[in-house]
Order: structure tokens, then C-alpha cells, then sequence
């Protein structure tokens, strides 16, 4: 067999376990370990899985990713996404569709300091959803906005999948995080869109809450302060390249850890949890990573990624029709894969053809990830309409995904409109020292 037939035949094996179920990092190290050893032979692959491996767990480059996974736990565990709901809901939870609306503000938030969409989702749906439930919130907005504003935590920085994609194609992690912020800002006031709209055609979806006093609604603005503060210290000495991406999670995870600390609301018990679980997930995201690598070096030799380049030139197609050609795959790929795992499967494939047709790659970084957002709210994955159906254990996953659907809505317009015009991601990486 020709090593682009073997390259073709360990891409199905790929899918066919994954749709399995079976861990995702270890699949795509399996498949990438047999079919380098069929191509060149078994001794060159154990040495390319020895090496593989190791340059992972040994990175620095990825030391940013435990960084912010802590900072994140922190976060939790310390209360600030339930003070960043309370202030939100003071301001506007008078409005029809108001507690929606400050779900929203809240992932938003909650996104700029923690970098992980189930994250967002599940520490949001239990700090938001008792107090929708209490005033009447028809249980597809409520869990639709829950399970949408969570995906803000990829988009807005830091992000894990910014920092996996920059390591994979050598991009700049700072200008990734950096052009991140105006397509999050921009997605979340389209969700908030979405809402009004929403609950002006069916107003029984969001009755509006009690309205707060301006003393009330002034004394709760400290609720905000500490999270501004983490992102303008990261995102600011980013921006004036004071200090790099891996300082800057440590500055972040360190900011946050005193800060949780001095306020008093970081128990013992949380800041356990926060090292237990920053030991989980960066474990997890770092296995990913790995089996990845493997598998990238495996496609290498079958030269599948240039092969696919060169059969998309052979067409003579407008970059345009070729960009939303890519795109669709990430649209339909979204929905029967985890973010990072599409990610990590496509994006050598992909990437070399952006490239080629003269897209900016920091741009696409952006767009992967707006599409990848849709694919963790969409059937039959929609792995954070999962995350929010266990918490909202008396919700019908119909009903969740039915939730999302106005939200999509607004991802779908988010995307078309950086298509349009690229500059809403470029402009503030531009600006970048």
C-alpha cells in the first residue's frame, strides 16, 4: 500500500474509535504509532513516540496550559464567578430576559480569567440557573444561555484552544489571546441581542426580576473588580509585550491565588480541589497534545496534508469558496467531535492550505474557534448542552439543544461577520509591540 492509502485507512481507524468513545489523546497515539511503523518501521516509531511524548510533558511552551487551568480552579473555587453573577444581576436583572442577559456578563467574565468552555458552563449553570428557576425563566432560555455563554471561554483570553493552536502552527500565543477580545466582545453583545430579541417576541420566556437600589447595585461593583483587574494585568502586559505568554499565566494564577486569599474566600478545602483538578485536566489537555504530535508526524509521512493542498489548487477555486469549504468541515466535524480533538486532528491538514491561499493565520486561529464554539452547543455532541443537562438533571436535553438554537443564531452572525471583515480579530494584534 501506498503511504497516502495507509494515511487514508489510520484517518477512518481515527473516527471510527473516537465515535467509540475511546479516549481521544490515546486513539490518536495508538493510530499514529501503527501507521508510522507500517510507513517507516516499528523501531522508528517507538523512538518517534518516546520523543513525542516527552517533548510534550517537557515543554515550556506548554507550561501556559496548567498556568491558566489553575488560575481558572482558583477562580472557582474562590466564589468570583458568583460574584460576577451577582453584579450583573443587579444591574439588569430588572429587564425582561434580564438574569438571561447577566448569565451572559457573567460567562463573559468568568471567561476572561479561566480559558475552558465546560468549565464556564458548569460553574455558571449552577451559580445561574436556581435564580432563573426562581423567577419563572422558561427552562430552554435558561439553559440555553448557559450552555451558549459558556462556549465565550475559548474565544475570550486566556484560552486553551488559542494556546494549543498557537503551539501546533508556531502562531504567536500573545497575538492569538490578543485578537480573541473584540470577537468576544462582539459575540457576547450578539448573545445579548439574541435575548432581547428573544423575550421581546415570547415575553413570558424571562419575566423580569426585582429592580435594586443604586447603593445596592454601586456596592456590588467590587464583585467585578477582581476580575478586571486579572485581565487587564494579563491581557495589558501582553498587549505591551511586558512579560510572555507563560508569565503571564503565572502572574495570573499568582494574582489570583492572593487575591483569593487575602479576600478570605478561598478555603482550604477549594484550594485542594483547585490542584486536584488543574492536575486532571492539564494531564488530560497534555495527553491530547501528545497523541496529537504522534498522529501529526504519522500524516507527515503519508503527505495526506500537502496532497490535500495540492488537490484544492489543482481546482483553481477563489481562496474565498476554498476558506468556506474549510469551513463547513469544522461546521460538520464540530458536531460529532470534542473542540480540542477537531482541532488537533484538522488543523495540519488545513492549516498548510490557509496558508498557501494567503489568509492570515492568526485570523484563521480566531475563526477555528468561533466554529468550534458552535460545535460545543450543536447535536449530537454539544458537549456543553451535556455539561448543563447534569446539572439541570430535571431539563430534557431536547429542550436544552432547542435553548440554543437563537444563540447559534448569533455565533453563526458572529463568524459571517469576521469572514467579512477580518480586521475585527487583526486590528488589536496589530497594535501589539
Amino acid at each position: 500500500m501506498t503511504p497516502t492509502t495507509i494515511g487514508l485507512i489510520g484517518v477512518a481507524a481515527l473516527m471510527i474509535l473516537i465515535f467509540l468513545r475511546m479516549p481521544v489523546g490515546f486513539v490518536m497515539m495508538l493510530v499514529g504509532f501503527v501507521g508510522f511503523s507500517s510507513i517507516i518501521n516499528p523501531d522508528a516509531a517507538l523512538d518517534l513516540l518516546a520523543k513525542d511524548v516527552f517533548g510534550v510533558f517537557g515543554s515550556h511552551s506548554l507550561t501556559v496550559i496548567p498556568l491558566f487551568v489553575f488560575m481558572g480552579q482558583l477562580a472557582f473555587h474562590s466564589g468570583m464567578s458568583t460574584r460576577l453573577f451577582d453584579t450583573a444581576y443587579k444591574f439588569m436583572g430588572h429587564w425582561p430576559g434580564g438574569l438571561a442577559i447577566a448569565t451572559i456578563g457573567a460567562c463573559a467574565g468568568f471567561a476572561a480569567i479561566c480559558g475552558s468552555t465546560n468549565a464556564t458552563a458548569a460553574t455558571m449553570a449552577a451559580a445561574t440557573l436556581p435564580e432563573m428557576k426562581r423567577f419563572n425563566y422558561k427552562p430552554e432560555l435558561a439553559t440555553g444561555v448557559v450552555a451558549a455563554g459558556g462556549s465565550l471561554g475559548i474565544l475570550i483570553p486566556p484560552s486553551v484552544i488559542f494556546i494549543v493552536y498557537g503551539v501546533m502552527t508556531e502562531q504567536s500565543i500573545g497575538k492569538l489571546f490578543v485578537a480573541g477580545i473584540a470577537p468576544g466582545i462582539l459575540l457576547t453583545f450578539l448573545f445579548v441581542a439574541a435575548v432581547v430579541i428573544w423575550t421581546r417576541i415570547r415575553p413570558d420566556m424571562g419575566p423580569p426580576g426585582p429592580r435594586f437600589t443604586l447603593k445596592e447595585r454601586i456596592a456590588s461593583l467590587s464583585g467585578v473588580g477582581e476580575t478586571l483587574l486579572l485581565f487587564v494585568l494579563i491581557m495589558g502586559g501582553l498587549f505591551l509585550g511586558v512579560f510572555t505568554p507563560t508569565e503571564a499565566g503565572a502572574v495570573g494564577a499568582m494574582g489570583t491565588l492572593l487575591l483569593a486569599l487575602i479576600s478570605g474566600h478561598l478555603p482550604w478545602s477549594g484550594l485542594k480541589a483547585s490542584f486536584a483538578e488543574t492536575t486532571r485536566m492539564s494531564c488530560m489537555i497534555l495527553m491530547i497534545v501528545a497523541g496529537a504530535t504522534v498522529f501529526g508526524h504519522f500524516l507527515a509521512v503519508t503527505r495526506i496534508p500537502f496532497d490535500v493542498a495540492g488537490w484544492i489548487a489543482g481546482f483553481d477555486l477563489p481562496p474565498s469558496i476554498v476558506m468556506l469549504f474549510i469551513i463547513g468541515v469544522y461546521l460538520v466535524g464540530g458536531c460529532f467531535m470534542d473542540a480540542l480533538a477537531l482541532i488537533m486532528l484538522t488543523v495540519p491538514i488545513f492549516f498548510p492550505v490557509v496558508v498557501s491561499l494567503g489568509f492570515d493565520p492568526i485570523w484563521f486561529g480566531v475563526i477555528v474557534v468561533l466554529i468550534t464554539q458552535i460545535g460545543v452547543i450543536t447535536p449530537p455532541v454539544g458537549v456543553n448542552v451535556y455539561v448543563v443537562s447534569g446539572v439541570a438533571r430535571d431539563v430534557p436535553l431536547q429542550v436544552i439543544f432547542k435553548g440554543v438554537l437563537p444563540l447559534l443564531l448569533a455565533l453563526v452572525a458572529a463568524t459571517l461577520l469576521l469572514v467579512i471583515f477580518p480586521s475585527i480579530a487583526l486590528l488589536l494584534p496589530a497594535m501589539m509591540r
